[in-house]
């Protein structure tokens, strides 16, 4: 299928690994021109690599810049004031209690997981709707639905970022640039691998011995039983990027290998 996005301009953040990694490169398989971003220099280009050995042919651009921080999403800005695509994929989580969650760490969080993307989208929103054309996505996950009492701060982040996602579609009535977020499931990402590979050599056992007792115990409504890759991600992330999926605006697009049981 040709989803239309030959020349297409994107820019996805948080992309020198993980979920931001594997849309970069299906973005730049189906002939988008690429941006990645990553807070050092030594990350960006690792990912170009990647991006280069995985798809020859690939336009891809990179930028360091720590999004976290209204400094880095004017960096990111002023190094590329225009793109057609918005993917909205940085974020950080941490298991800490509720009551050991002091407000800087409220607060960093929040700069990191949401308004890294409120910035960018303030932004590159109007150009979009000027040319009447564009995407931007959230990526979200199932935490802001079924907030984790281990990590209760990402969670809510995740949910603020679905709401949003919705309430930015709102200000698109009519036209045909579109706002949605990606409710993400439990993934093979960077930091969820290592940790259960730590997790599994701390015990002495195979690392998929930890990820069935995760699904057996943490996350029991998954029907996937294993974590999502990152690629499985992507592919609807692809497709929501595309010219095809211009019936979808303001949703919450789950990827989640059912572990959210809600119907709707």
């Amino acid at each position: 299928m040709d989803l239309q996005l030959t020349g297409r301009t994107a820019l996805v953040t948080g992309s020198t690994a993980g979920i931001g990694l594997a849309i970069a490169v299906s973005l730049a398989r189906e002939g988008a021109v690429v941006t990645v971003n990553g807070r050092t220099e030594q990350r960006v280009n690792s990912a170009l690599q990647h991006l280069r050995d995985a798809v020859p042919e690939a336009r891809v651009l990179g930028i360091a810049a720590d999004l976290g921080t209204a400094d880095g999403a004017r960096a990111v800005i002023d190094r590329l004031p225009e793109v057609q695509i918005l993917v909205n994929n940085l974020g950080i989580y941490d298991a800490t209690p509720f009551e050991q969650t002091d407000d800087a760490m409220w607060t960093h969080i929040f700069e990191v997981n949401v308004l890294s993307g409120v910035r960018l989208s303030r932004h590159y929103l109007p150009l979009m709707k000027q040319k009447n054309w564009g995407r931007v996505i959230f990526i979200s996950s199932e935490s802001g639905s079924q907030i984790p009492a281990e990590m209760i701060h990402y969670g809510v982040t995740k949910t603020a970022q679905v709401a949003l996602a919705r309430g930015i579609a709102e200000t698109l009535a009519g036209t045909a640039v579109t706002s949605n977020s990606i409710v993400v499931g439990p993934t093979a990402s960077e930091g969820v691998g290592s940790f259960i590979k730590d997790m599994a050599a701390s015990r002495g056992v195979d690392a998929s011995v930890v990820e069935k007792e995760f699904f057996k115990t943490v996350r029991p409504t998954s029907l996937l039983r294993r974590l999502e890759t990152p690629e499985e991600v992507a592919a609807l992330v692809t497709f929501v990027c595309s010219p095809l999926s211009s019936g979808t605006n303001g949703a919450a697009l789950r990827v989640d290998g059912g572990v959210v049981r809600a119907i709707f």
